[in-house]
């Protein structure tokens, strides 16, 4: 099972680098099987380079810091 509080202790590190670019981070949900869903905000909500922020930042920064995240997915794939 994936620690959620430590999922946001990480989001915290990662927001300010959104934030400089008028953006933000907000943690969705953290299923059991590792999957983050996240809503990008602000600026990064609109930003074609969205998904490459998703994966090359902050997937790639929580699998190194969190056990078990498998993927972070953003929250609008399940509108």
């Amino acid at each position: 099972m994936v620690d959620k509080e430590l999922v946001k202790e990480i989001l915290d590190l990662i927001r300010p680098a959104l934030q400089a670019d008028g953006g933000d981070i907000e943690l969705v949900d953290v299923s059991d099987d590792g999957i983050v869903t996240v809503e990008l905000q602000g600026h990064c909500a609109d930003c074609p380079m969205s998904q490459l922020t998703l994966s090359n930042a902050v997937e790639r920064t929580l699998k190194e810091h969190v056990e078990g995240v498998k993927a972070v997915v953003p929250a609008d794939l399940f509108d």
